[in-house]
C-alpha cells in the first residue's frame, strides 16, 4: 500500500476541526494527517496541541496556496507516494480516500479528483456558471473534459509532490492542474458527494467567486504558456 498523506489547510477552523480530524481518525485510521493552521486568529491552534494532532503552525495567514505548498513540502520531506488536500470545514467525506487512492494505484494515474459533477447533474446557480466557464477553459486548452475543476478534494501522486515541492507557483487551482494535463499528467474524476460548511470562515466567498473565475480563466489561458516546468 501506498503511503498517504491526508494535508487539511485550515484557518480559523476552530469550530470545525475536531470534527474533521476525528472523523479521519475513525474513518481512514490507515492514513497519516497533517493539519496547516494558516496562521489563525482563532483556537484552531490552541485546540489542535490539546488534542494532540500533528500540526504544522504557520506563524502568519500565507491564505490557502501557502498552507497548501507548506503541507506539500512536507509531504515531500517525509517520503511520501501521494498527498491528498481536504478541507478544515468538514465538506470532503474521507470515506472516499481509501477508492481514490485504488484508483492511482491500478490506473497508473498521477491525480484523480473528486467531482461532484461526473454523473451528477451540475445545479443552476451563480456559482455553477462559472464552474461550467472554467470547465470550457479547461477542455479549450488541454482537450481533456473535467467535470468540477474547482474541486478541492484532489489526490497527488509522488511525481506531482516532487514537482509541487520544488515550486514556489503551484497553487491548488484549476490553471495547475492544466498546467499538469498540458505536460501528460494523467488525471481521472470520482464521483463524491461533498457537505456545506457547519461553521467557521472559508477561504473563498460568494463575493469573491466571479472575481475568481475570471482570475482563473486568464490563468489557464495566458500564464500557462509561458509558465516554466
Amino acid at each position: 500500500m501506498q503511503k498517504l498523506l491526508i494535508i487539511i489547510p485550515a484557518y480559523n477552523e476552530a469550530e470545525n476541526i475536531v470534527r474533521v480530524v476525528e472523523e479521519l481518525k475513525e474513518k481512514v485510521p490507515q492514513y497519516d494527517y497533517v493539519v496547516v493552521n494558516d496562521g489563525s486568529a482563532d483556537n484552531t491552534a490552541l485546540i489542535c496541541k490539546q488534542h494532540g494532532y500533528r500540526m504544522l503552525n504557520l506563524p502568519c495567514n500565507l491564505g490557502l496556496a501557502g498552507a497548501f505548498q507548506t503541507g506539500i513540502r512536507y509531504a515531500y520531506d517525509q517520503g511520501y507516494d501521494a498527498a491528498i488536500q481536504i478541507d478544515g470545514d468538514g465538506q470532503h467525506d474521507p470515506s472516499y480516500i481509501p477508492q481514490m487512492m485504488e484508483l492511482m494505484e491500478n490506473g497508473d494515474k498521477d491525480l484523480i479528483i473528486g467531482s461532484r459533477f461526473v454523473t451528477e447533474k451540475r445545479p443552476n446557480s451563480l456559482r455553477m456558471v462559472g464552474n461550467a466557464i472554467i470547465e470550457w477553459a479547461v477542455r479549450a486548452t488541454t482537450g481533456q473534459k473535467m467535470t468540477d475543476p474547482t474541486s478541492g478534494m484532489r489526490l497527488y501522486g509522488r511525481k506531482l509532490i516532487d514537482t509541487m515541492a520544488h515550486g514556489s507557483d503551484y497553487k491548488p487551482e484549476p490553471d495547475t492542474i492544466v498546467f499538469f494535463l498540458r505536460h501528460g499528467a494523467a488525471m481521472q474524476e470520482m464521483q463524491v458527494s461533498m457537505r456545506e460548511r457547519v461553521a467557521g470562515e472559508s477561504y473563498l466567498s460568494m463575493g469573491r467567486a466571479i472575481g475568481y473565475m475570471i482570475q482563473t480563466c486568464m490563468n489557464i489561458f495566458v500564464l500557462q504558456w509561458v509558465r516554466k516546468k
